[in-house]
């Protein structure tokens, strides 16, 4: 019998070990009942900044005939190892194909690969020793490659942000997800902190594994191998052109990310069922790191104990519009996001030590139909012509920026100050206010002065604003039925984020394991 204890509170000046028998207290068990203790869970409960703690869930393994009472605080524990179901009568007449290796692709094929399936998963980009060289070229001011950057190549848009595997969702398979990472080379503390991040350096190295553990299993990863086309046959697939190469396919899991514009518009094309979702759009915001650990812990800020700090705020206006801080990367950096020519996109990225200078987040206003109107390829026009506006505003890769001083005031340029920015190919003074429409500038200048109240130092003058931040989901969802196939299409599986269907590496991982579960269900592996 597994049991977790919940809710066990250690100061931060208390002996950390004290935990255990804390826990074993609450429970009502002796040290010789337990065959084993373990950290399930850590959190910093920083309300109090003259009473910081840690909140710990301490789980515990009894000995054979131990049973503990169900009491307040105490909980079976989840099941934690995914059970697949049992593979479908009919064989596949060919191996399932995936487009796109990012979290749901990687996910979605290393499940069907561990059955029997053999998965060909299709990716855009490049691999990743010669993705990183196209980026770090394109960071030092060199050309855009558009089928290998920050949003396409292997392991998706993730591979270039900070890691983070916090979601919102409930779903079992998330602690799947979480020893799947620790398997293939993510730190053991993933399965206890509340936010558990790997950090861009550690995931490459990662992202690499799961490929290899695929193609091991009998799988393979094609890359330059971008979806070019569907052959659809009496209501179903029947086939897929990627890469120039024609090949044939009953199942297609459609898993190409927030930013495949041109893939949309192949489908759209098809005439699949598609609508427009809502999405975010606004800026990066960056702080000194140390003075968001001074808002958040106050005097505490700096002990070594502490995580560095980390915010979330969410502010709803009159009319139920919000705007709120997304991605937030301590010691991080701003990155140049664009996946297209003569654009300007910005993303957020950490190392697993978040050890850099300054933290930054996005702080972005929601936006929907009301905004750009009820086709979904209008919500893609709408979106790019946001970053087609920046590039105007500069001229080139370098961003638009003002402070937050200056932004509030409506004083176009920025008024340099103690905090620098860190967006590789340089920033350049403009006037937020020309890149946005008036909605959401005011939405933005709203939340900067609402979450300033919450944490000191937020709306500080010199707090730096780097636009635009345009990714934070899909515009598009393609439909898809109860059996997560495609409405009106066999054999065509939305998935992940470019399905419209998830948020974050995690709920994306979530989503293609689920779509493979489904997979498994109809067919049997190809023989």
């Amino acid at each position: 019998m597994t049991v977790l204890v919940n809710n066990i509170a250690v100061g931060l000046l208390e002996d950390q070990e004290s935990r255990w028998q804390r826990a074993l207290d609450k429970a009502g068990l002796r040290r010789e009942q337990v065959k084993e203790l373990y950290t399930a869970k850590r959190s910093v409960d920083a309300r109090r900044k003259d009473r910081i703690r840690f909140l710990y869930t301490i789980g515990m393994e009894l000995r054979e005939g131990i049973e503990a009472e169900l009491r307040e605080g105490v909980r079976l524990c989840p099941q934690a190892d995914l059970v697949p179901p049992v593979p479908g009568a009919v064989p596949m007449g060919h191996r399932p194909v995936i487009a796109g290796f990012g979290p749901a692709g990687m996910f979605c094929g290393l499940l069907l690969a561990r059955m029997g399936y053999r998965p060909l998963i299709l990716e855009r980009g490049r691999a990743m020793e010669d993705r990183v060289k196209a980026v770090e070229a394109f960071f030092a001011g060199g050309p855009l490659d558009e089928e290998s950057n920050v949003q396409f190549g292997e392991g998706g848009a993730g591979t270039f942000s900070d890691g983070k595997l916090t979601t919102r969702i409930g779903d079992p398979r998330c602690r799947y997800v979480l020893e799947e990472f620790i398997r293939f080379g993510a730190p053991e503390e993933l399965r206890w902190e509340q936010k558990p991040h790997i950090g861009t350096d550690l995931l490459r190295g990662i992202v690499v594994n799961f490929r290899r553990e695929i193609e091991r299993l009998g799988g393979e990863v094609r890359f330059g191998a971008k979806l070019e086309g569907i052959t659809l046959r009496d209501g179903g697939v029947a086939g897929v052109t990627a890469g120039g190469a024609s090949l044939p396919a009953e199942n297609l899991v459609l898993a190409i990310g927030h930013s495949a514009r041109d893939t949309f518009a192949m489908l759209r094309e098809l005439e699949l069922e598609m609508t427009a979702k809502p999405f975010s759009v606004g800026v990066r915001i960056e702080h000194l790191q140390r003075e968001i650990d001074r808002g958040l812990y106050g005097d505490w800020a700096g002990h070594p104990l502490l995580p560095r700090g980390e915010y979330q705020l969410s502010h709803r206006n009159r009319e139920g519009q919000a705007v709120y801080t997304f991605c937030m990367c301590p010691g991080g950096v701003v990155v140049p996001a664009a996946s297209v020519e003569k654009t300007v996109v910005t993303n957020g990225m950490s190392n697993y030590l978040r050890d850099g200078e300054n933290a930054n987040a996005a702080l972005v206003a929601s936006v929907d139909s009301r905004d750009f109107g009820e086709d979904p390829m209008g919500a893609l026009r709408w979106q790019e012509q946001l970053e087609k506006t920046a590039w105007r505003l500069t001229g080139s890769f370098r961003a638009p920026a003002q402070t937050a001083g200056d932004f509030l005031a409506g004083r176009p340029g920025y008024t340099a100050g103690r905090v620098k920015p860190t967006y590789a190919i340089g920033v350049e003074g403009a006037d937020l206010s020309r890149l946005f429409p008036p909605r959401i500038v005011e939405q933005l200048r709203l939340g900067l002065r609402s979450f300033g109240r919450r944490l000191p130092g937020f709306d500080a003058p010199d707090s730096f604003l780097t636009g635009p931040e345009t990714r934070t989901s899909s515009p598009v969802r393609v439909l898809r039925d109860e059996g997560l196939q495609a409405t009106r299409v066999r054999g065509l599986w939305p998935c992940g984020e470019g399905g419209g269907y998830a948020g974050g590496i995690m709920s994306a991982a979530v989503d293609g394991l689920r779509v493979a579960e489904k997979i498994i269900e109809a067919f049997a592996p190809p023989r």
